[in-house]
């Protein structure tokens, strides 16, 4: 009868006390990111400043978007929304090497807590900060002269493509950071990174390129995004007529879905396996 009385029977109750427990270590996780938001106004700021310096160097000094059919910077912003979106991968690499490299990692799975707890905060923090940064983007896109033309429930529609992208690459670098395990290799990331981002339709249409790159171009995870959030927001989109520009919102879900597919789960199991 003790026996019966004492062991826990697996039920409706039970699973929301799990639930319940692995929503409150994830959001203690969450704080704590944002947290360092806080002790770490700097670092905060140069990744908001940092693409908005890109987006005026390309409108007002290098020329990105020429060759497009009306105003160019209409074609340039929300490329640049779109590369801002992949470009978040090296501040999601920083964090998590630097937490690994700390030993703050190790900590917290000695801790009685959910052991997803970590990942989730991490993913949630930088998923807040890409919110922040579209908004700031997009205020200064607005204020060089960027409009969108097809109502509010479109350009949520692009908002939503663009927070899908940066959840793909969010755990691209997470596991990335986890294969690294040290803050010095951020830097290999990130010359990778450049020219993937590059090779993109963020600033020039790929019917300004040669044939075989044009086509490149239009495959890119990017680029598809850049072109769907283009089409969402009204705005020119230097079409090709090629099956990925006439589909890009279909794939701008597909790739970003293929990627969480392969990384998510290569992450959750790299993290599970760190102490072993």
């Amino acid at each position: 009868m003790s026996a019966a009385t004492t062991t826990a029977v697996p039920g409706p109750d039970g699973a929301a006390s799990r639930l319940g427990w692995a929503l409150a270590d994830s959001w203690t996780m969450t704080r704590r990111e944002l947290a360092h938001w806080a002790r770490q106004p700097v670092a905060v700021l140069v990744n908001l400043v940092f693409p908005v310096m890109l987006l005026l160097m390309f409108t007002y000094l290098v020329g990105g978007g020429r060759g497009v059919p009306g105003d160019p910077t209409e074609y340039l912003v929300p490329g640049m929304l779109a590369l801002t979106m992949a470009f978040g991968l090296e501040s999601t690499m920083l964090a998590v090497t630097q937490d690994l490299g700390k030993g703050v990692v190790d900590r917290f799975r000695s801790m009685p807590m959910v052991p997803g707890a970590v990942l989730v905060g991490r993913s949630v923090a930088d998923m807040l900060q890409s919110v922040a940064a579209l908004a700031v983007m997009t205020g200064v896109g607005y204020a060089v002269g960027w409009r969108w033309h097809h109502g509010a429930a479109a350009a949520l529609g692009a908002v939503g493509l663009l927070l899908l992208l940066r959840f793909a690459m969010l755990w691209v670098g997470i596991q990335l950071a986890m294969v690294a395990g040290r803050p010095e290799m951020v830097t290999a990331v990130q010359i990778l990174v450049w020219p993937v981002g590059f090779l993109s339709n963020v600033f020039a249409t790929p019917a300004s390129m040669p044939g075989w790159l044009g086509a490149v171009v239009e495959w890119n995870p990017m680029s598809a995004t850049a072109t769907a959030v283009r089409e969402l927001f009204g705005n020119p989109g230097g079409a090709t007529g090629s099956w990925a520009a006439e589909n890009a919102e279909l794939l701008a879900v597909l790739w970003p879905v293929a990627i969480i597919s392969v990384f998510f789960p290569l992450a959750v199991r790299k993290f599970a396996r760190l102490s072993r």
